[in-house]
């Protein structure tokens, strides 16, 4: 079934079970998604009472559909999806994906267990149920419930989603969207009673527009052929993953949630570590992991430090050997070139220390010396944009410093509004930024191990 997923991800037309002209109803939000984001292939509301949705011919079976359908939208309450299925099924409907929730997850297996027999013998994939949808904005497929005005959609990109959380993965669309950060794919799985994670893994791991997989799961439905596949595709493209249960009480949680045994953390910590997985330790860790891979693999894990504050130097040279990695030490010439430049009251060192009221010219300078320095693998590069001497010019010196260097680089940069603005901006340029001196180093350790695995 899994060839069959690019009828999920890329269908040229679409029935909708549940379409609605009522805006507080999910097939009423799915219609006008699908509307609003200029879907071009075919739409074909399903509803028992209406003969129009939304300006499209509606019909009252999927089987009065006198048209192929390559994916059903199912979004009726859950006994009558079975029903919904069978018929799909024999009008050889090519794919589904069933937002409705009332299955496993609340204790109803049966009625799951017949969405699993009527998908195998139609030979029909199934996302879902109790699913929050699939996204590719390259063509516009949108089975996500939640409203746009509500719910930015992404742009275009490399990155994929596989979550088995909708409200993670609304969070995650969110952050996304927000942060200006491009999707390839994003699935929304629930229940999984059907394609699961290993199935998806699969799929994406062959998608020449996935660079990237994200993953955020509770647990997985068959573990040794889970971590197989991890073990193939991280060879390919980095995966980095957020596993949820961690307690007893989170584990309980996930089985009323998607019906999911969650397991023991720390098993899967080690078979993650062994397959070349990159471990979120938070949310905020999917997108600030991803990001990185935007840089060359550094040769090396000595790290050069160069800041304007000089405890946020101190906190990222903890963070340095917390992660495992070094701080490079700068050569005697370099030293010697750096005391021309700087004043009196600077110390040319790792982490070098451009004092309070540094700006972007002592940057540029210091840089450019630091540039022809061989014994420097990676540059974070800290600026606190509050100072009075600092202003947009050290805009123009980063990027044209990273435009220079076939290095990794990342830029640590903490504050409000005005930060956040030059932060943006400095993203869009191919340079990865973080709040906290923690996140930064731990992106780049990141980046070193998984170098050693993608060149093995």
């Amino acid at each position: 079934m899994i060839k069959k997923l690019k009828y999920i991800f890329n269908p040229k037309s679409i029935a909708v079970v549940g379409a609605s002209n009522k805006p507080n109803k999910i097939g009423y939000t799915i219609i006008k998604n699908l509307i609003d984001e200029g879907y071009n292939g075919k739409i074909y509301p399903v509803n028992t009472h209406e003969q129009n949705i939304q300006g499209l011919k509606a019909y009252m079976k999927v089987s009065e559909i006198p048209y192929e359908i390559e994916c059903a939208i199912i979004a009726v309450p859950a006994k009558f999806v079975p029903g919904i299925l069978e018929e799909s099924g024999k009008k050889k409907v090519k794919s589904a994906v069933i937002i409705s929730g009332g299955f496993k997850e609340i204790g109803n297996i049966g009625l799951e267990e017949q969405i699993v027999h009527i998908s195998n013998k139609y030979d029909m994939p199934v996302i879902g149920p109790n699913t929050m949808g699939v996204l590719n904005p390259k063509v516009q497929v949108d089975s996500i419930f939640l409203p746009i005005y509500k719910l930015k959609r992404p742009h275009i990109g490399g990155i994929s989603v596989i979550t088995q959380s909708g409200a993670i993965g609304g969070a995650i669309l969110e952050v996304a969207s927000e942060s200006e950060i491009g999707l390839a794919k994003f699935v929304s799985y629930g229940n999984a009673a059907v394609i699961n994670e290993n199935d998806l893994l699969k799929y994406l791991g062959d998608d020449p527009e996935t660079k990237i997989i994200l993953m955020y799961i509770e647990g997985v439905k068959n573990g040794k052929k889970f971590f197989n596949t991890l073990k193939d595709i991280t060879k390919k493209k980095p995966v980095i993953i957020l596993k949820a249960g961690k307690s007893d009480i989170s584990k309980e949680a996930a089985k009323s949630h998607t019906g999911s045994m969650a397991g023991n953390y720390m098993a899967y910590v080690a078979a993650f570590k062994q397959t070349g997985v990159i471990i979120a330790n938070k949310l905020d860790d999917l997108f600030n992991l991803s990001k990185i891979f935007s840089q060359p693999f550094p040769k090396g894990k000595k790290v050069m430090v160069v800041t304007n504050g000089g405890g946020n130097g101190v906190l990222t040279v903890d963070a340095i050997v917390d992660n495992n990695l070094k701080l490079a030490e700068i050569s005697k010439e370099t030293i010697s070139e750096l005391k021309k430049i700087l004043p009196a009251y600077a110390v040319p060192a790792n982490p070098l220390d451009l004092i309070g009221d540094a700006n972007s010219e002592r940057y540029r300078a210091s840089l450019e010396l630091l540039k022809k320095d061989k014994s420097i693998d990676m540059f974070i590069v800290i600026v606190l944009f509050q100072t009075m001497s600092m202003n947009s010019d050290i805009l123009n010196t980063l990027i044209t410093f990273k435009s220079e260097i076939d290095k990794p680089m990342v830029v640590i940069a903490t504050g409000g509004e005005y930060t956040r603005l030059h932060k943006k901006i400095i993203d869009q340029y191919g340079i990865p930024t973080y709040d906290t001196p923690e996140d930064a180093v731990y992106a780049l350790r990141a980046l070193y191990n998984y170098k050693k695995i993608s060149q093995d």
